[in-house]
């Protein structure tokens, strides 16, 4: 069970992530988010991080030259497209970097193209992505076979559980979920919360994994 632990902002919470063994932390540049922060700051934080901790870049319908540009600058290993980027954008991204993950609301009817934006990883979120809100799980069916699915959308330390394993995702993405309090200042992490989050979603995770392809691609090599 992949766990990434999104909207950090600070080297403490980025370290506490990986200390309580989540595979990816996300850094949000979405102009205007209480989570946002400026790419050099995302380049000081994810230098210090271990080889095996994946980072991630969170963008909402930015320029696919400036997402590239990003995420190079700040030396991170992936994008997340958290808008309504169109097939042709997402594809010029996941040219350009390592690994790219594509976010569609629940009832998005695009979501029936989903293989067609060359994205490794396919997120599912409520109607406003990123505002933290549950919703429908049973939507989830709607994502083509094959795809790798990564659950996001008011996931808690108290009902990923039931999450994982009424959908069975590859993977779960939490950021307020695990924050000090509800709309915390600078999205400030809770190590019992992401302790317990992680924990509890590899607990409801099939016995089977991980599996060789948990991972979308082996990041450490590139190091």
């Amino acid at each position: 069970m992949f766990v990434k632990i999104c909207g950090v902002t600070s080297e403490e919470d980025a370290l506490l992530a990986v200390a309580m063994d989540a595979d990816a932390v996300g850094f949000n540049f979405v102009s205007g988010s209480p989570r946002q922060i400026a790419p050099q700051a995302a380049r000081d934080i994810a230098r210090r991080l271990p080889a095996e901790a994946l980072t991630v870049g969170i963008f909402r319908d930015e320029a696919p030259e400036r997402v590239v540009s990003i995420v190079n600058e700040a030396g991170l290993r992936g994008a997340q497209l958290h808008g309504r980027e169109s097939i042709e954008a997402t594809r010029y991204v996941a040219a350009r970097v390592p690994f790219v993950i594509k976010v569609f609301r629940a009832d998005d009817p695009a979501l029936a193209r989903a293989d067609e934006y060359g994205a490794q990883i396919v997120m599912l979120d409520g109607a406003r992505p990123g505002s933290g809100e549950t919703w429908d799980w049973d939507l989830a069916a709607a994502v083509p076979d094959g795809l790798k699915l990564l659950l996001a959308g008011g996931l808690t330390p108290d009902n990923v559980a039931d999450a994982v394993e009424a959908v069975r995702p590859w993977g779960v993405d939490v950021a307020s979920g695990v924050e000090r309090s509800s709309g915390a200042a600078g999205g400030k992490k809770d190590p019992r919360k992401v302790r317990l989050f992680v924990a509890n979603a590899r607990a409801a995770a099939p016995a089977a994994e991980p599996g060789p392809d948990a991972i979308p691609y082996d990041w450490i090599d590139d190091t």
